[in-house]
């Protein structure tokens, strides 16, 4: 056998033909192999080629230089992760692998595991006030899915038009904006969102976090609990409720779940994102009744259910007690580091005004009249400190009034008061 690979040229020199058929070579068969695959080509009476191999160009674009990375970081809604339960999960994931029966290890109903969605729906009537059966929950991949396939069912039942509260988070805008929803925002005052605004819209869904809204930190109050229930009953609407940070109050015991109002017309949705860790990807969905078959068909397209031994964790940790715990030594450490948070701003910073009641793991800074937003977020990085603006919150971006939002909940009470030392006088302004 003679190549010229330089030419794209092969020539083999087969030997004299003969009448007899012989047998296939491993020459023979590679060949043939390199023909199948796409990589030689004949034609009777040409030499085998080389296939051209011509592709279009794969130089990566030039990417931008990473940002140097952050000594302390106050960013908004991360938990300590830190103190994540890693014995008793493991030890919960071990019983669960041990335990399970065979049969779950096939595909399961898309609603989740019964045991999980009975445990889960006692928890919210329990701790929330919820008005939970487990025949309308769904586990889901955290808030964010839940969101998705809810917003998904109604769309599918000819919703076209979704409120937010304004500001918000833009990531959850950016969800129902990418499903093809028309997004509008309703603008939070001291009381939360202003329904009166919301009646003036055509949304047929509204997004909200009443107990803790994100990220003013104000409390719905119950006079517009009950207009918000009384424009959903008007309109056919729906109240998809965010039970943001609700585990998460200091100073007295949380308000109860919008849902347990008004379990015909409000979707609750929840997660172990900020109890637990958000790399778990575990949340729930308590449905309105006529809503949970789409929800749970929507489920089933997207993935098929969420994982098993996860979710058998997950109620063997709440139903033990452990999850409970868990939470009440959590308030301790994030009721001390906000206590630090305020000591440091007072100390450093007394011109900054802090808003939002005693919630939560993160809290609104009022910066001076005439601090320029922007340039606070900017100077601070460059400090080695992160910090985030409201702007990226509200619907136009504006940067007034000049707001921060800060977030304590990774950072340790050392950590807090050096961060707020460092930057001090970019807080109070001229």
């Amino acid at each position: 056998m003679i190549s010229n690979m330089a030419t794209g040229r092969l020539r083999i020199d087969c030997g004299r033909a003969t009448s007899r058929r012989r047998a296939s070579t491993p020459v023979d068969e590679c060949y043939t192999q390199l023909q199948a695959e796409g990589y030689i080509v004949t034609r009777p009476g040409s030499a085998t080629r080389v296939a051209s191999t011509e592709h279009p160009s794969t130089t990566a674009p030039s990417r931008p230089s990473p940002a140097a990375p952050l000594t302390i970081d106050f960013r908004p809604g991360v938990p300590d992760l830190s103190s994540f339960p890693r014995e008793h999960w493991s030890r919960a994931l071990r019983h669960a692998c041990r335990d399970a029966p065979s049969d779950l290890l096939g595909y399961i109903d898309p609603h989740g595991s019964p045991a999980l969605r009975e445990v889960i729906a006692a928890y919210l009537r329990r701790v929330r006030g919820a008005a939970a059966e487990a025949t309308h929950v769904l586990i889901c991949a955290g808030y964010a899915q839940g969101l998705q396939l809810v917003l998904r069912a109604l769309a599918s039942e000819g919703m076209s038009v979704v409120a937010f509260e304004d500001p918000s988070d833009p990531d959850h805008r950016a969800i129902a904006a990418m499903l093809g929803l028309e997004v509008v925002g309703v603008p939070v005052d001291e009381c939360g969102i202003d329904t009166g605004a919301l009646a003036a819209t055509n949304a047929r869904a509204v997004v909200l976090t009443p107990a803790h809204q994100s990220p003013t930190g104000v409390v719905l109050a119950p006079d517009r609990r009950q207009a918000l229930i009384t424009w959903a009953a008007a309109h056919n609407a729906t109240i998809i409720e965010d039970d943001y940070d609700a585990e998460f109050r200091y100073d007295r015991e949380p308000v109860g779940a919008l849902q347990g109002l008004a379990p015909d017309r409000v979707a609750l949705l929840g997660s172990v994102s900020k109890s637990l860790a958000p790399a778990l990807r575990l949340g729930w969905i308590v449905s309105p009744p006529h809503l949970a078959s789409a929800v749970a068909y929507q489920k089933k397209l997207g993935d098929r259910g969420s994982p098993v031994f996860d979710q058998l964790a997950l109620a063997d940790l709440v139903q033990s007690g452990r999850y409970d715990r868990h939470l009440r030594h959590m308030r301790t450490r994030y009721a001390a580091r906000r206590a630090a948070l305020v000591e440091a701003l007072h100390r450093h910073a007394p011109k900054v005004e802090l808003r939002g009641p005693s919630a939560g793991f993160h809290t609104v800074a009022q910066l001076p009249t005439g601090t320029d937003e922007l340039s606070v977020v900017a100077a601070a990085r460059r400090r080695s400190v992160g910090v985030y603006g409201m702007s990226t919150y509200r619907v136009d971006q504006q940067t007034r009034p000049t707001q921060l939002v800060l977030g304590f909940g990774n950072l340790t009470v050392d950590a807090i008061a050096d961060g707020i030392g460092s930057i001090a006088d970019l807080l109070q302004g001229g």
